[in-house]
This record gives structure tokens, sequence and C-alpha cells, in this order.
């Protein structure tokens, strides 16, 4: 497994395992064959509501806590200072764990910036590791990270071949944050990633699939790829992706694949807004 350097010093796997999505009935046996079969990144949150499943599966497992790296995120409705502060007592209660690798805010609206404190003073007294945001797009990303103590470390964005985020790097490279991607095999509207004609064929002059390509794109441009599956053999399959490297010409191949660069999911649409707030707030 290769590690990214986070700006703090933090080594985070450049892959892990995602459970959005998975249910809080299946979690528990996901994140234990995941485990099993050598991630040791795994990302949940609040919104998910399987984090239990989670902190089951890793006790569960006999891997010692100093060699996984965990990540949740404070979701809307937890937002503020105290109630953020509350909530990741609460996750680290239901993660089974001392301290959280990497927390994040899950969206970028409510009280984000009394999240953000609740989340230093977090930081500061060793609970957290390593703190970030997700879904902060360019402009509300450099007004957040502009005005606070401790720059973001991550910001997790939807990400991948065809949606490849490539505007927003300068402004997180100025702020010394690295980007996380969820989506990195499609979801959300983007579902054409594994089917690519251009993909198979680069997967074929290395004996990989197109699914194994785009994630190995991915962590050759320094991102974190989070895939999600609840079968082992693709678990396998994707974590299987540091053994060959794509050449120039395959990653100039892959930049002209671009489709949307900020995604498929537009945070700053009003309704769209409206309707977390509204809805869960």
């Amino acid at each position: 497994m290769e590690n990214l350097k986070l700006s703090n010093g933090v080594e985070m796997p450049l892959l892990g395992y995602g459970v959005f999505m998975v249910s809080p009935e299946e979690c528990e046996r996901c994140v234990s064959d995941a485990l099993s079969v050598g991630y040791r990144l795994i990302d949940t949150a609040q919104a998910y509501y399987n984090e239990e499943g989670v902190g089951n599966a890793w006790r569960k497992s006999g891997i010692k806590r100093e060699d996984l790296f965990l990540v949740t995120k404070v979701w809307i409705a937890n937002a503020g200072e105290e109630k953020a502060a509350q909530s990741i007592d609460e996750s680290l209660r239901k993660l089974q764990t001392e301290y959280i690798d990497l927390l994040l805010i899950h969206q970028a609206y409510g009280d984000v910036f009394g999240s953000w404190r609740a989340m230093e003073k977090a930081y500061r007294d060793g609970k957290v590791r390593a703190i970030g945001v997700s879904n902060f797009q360019a402009g509300r990303f450099f007004d957040f990270a502009h005005y606070v103590d401790v720059k973001p470390m991550v910001n997790q964005l939807q990400c991948n071949a065809l949606i490849q985020q490539i505007g927003i790097e300068p402004l997180l490279a100025e702020f010394g944050t690295k980007m996380m991607a969820w989506g990195p095999l499609g979801g959300q509207g983007v579902d054409d990633v594994i089917k690519s004609e251009v993909l198979g064929k680069i997967g074929s002059n290395y004996g990989k699939s197109a699914a194994q390509v785009a994630l190995r794109w991915l962590t050759q441009r320094g991102i974190v790829a989070i895939p999600k599956s609840t079968h082992r053999e693709r678990m396998e399959q994707n974590l299987n992706v540091f053994d060959f490297t794509l050449s120039d010409d395959d990653m100039a191949l892959i930049a002209n694949l671009n489709q949307h660069d900020t995604g498929t999911i537009n945070f700053g649409d009003p309704q769209f807004v409206k309707y977390l707030i509204e809805n869960y707030g």
C-alpha cells in the first residue's frame, strides 16, 4: 500500500474502503471482508448510520488500532460548536476508538465555522489526528480555508476519470490540502467509468480491468480513492492496483475523458441546499 503525507505529517493510505450506502446490517460483514483482504483505511460518516458496524468489524479483526486509518464526517444536523463536539464523542463511542484519524465536515452548510472550532479542539486534544472538509467546491473552500486557523488537510470530492476536479487542484495546493475521491468508479450520475473503452484498452496492456486503471489513475495523481463494493472478490481487485504504473501517454489519454470536472451534483444550487437544510439540518 502506498501512503500520502498530509500537511501535518500524518500518513494516510492512498486507497481505502468506503461504506456509503452500505446498510447498517451489512456493514460489519463488509468491513470485516475489506480488512481481511488488506484495506486499512475505512471511510464512514455519521449520516451513513453504520459507524457501529465499522467499530465492531475492526475490534473483531485483531488488527492493531495504530495500523488502521478511520475516517468519519460531521453531519449537517450536528453543525455548530456544541453539537459537533457532542457528535465527535458519539462517533468515537460508535467506532470504539480513542481517536479518529481523519474527521471531515460532510457538507458546506449550517454553522461550519462552529463545527470547525469543535474539530480544532478535538484535534488539539488528541481525539482526532487530522481534520478536513467534504464537498466544498472552489469558492466555498477558499472562503472557509482563508478564515480558519487550522487549514483543512483534506477535501473529499466526487472525483474519477470522468470527473477530474482539475480546476480546484491549484487552490487546494495553496492551502496544502489533499484531495480524497468519493465515487472513484462512478455513481451519483456517472455510470460509465468501468464501461470505458479507453480504460479497458489501457488495462489490457497491463492485465488489469478498467476499474483498476481508474483507481491507479487517481492514486498516481496523489488522490486518495475509497471504492465501495459488497463483494469480497471485487474488494480484492480494487486493492490490487499498486503493481503497475500508468505511462505518461496513458495518463494523457485518460485526461481527455473529463466530462464534468466539478461533479454531477451542483452543491451551490439553491434548491439542493434548501433540500439538505430543510430535511437534514
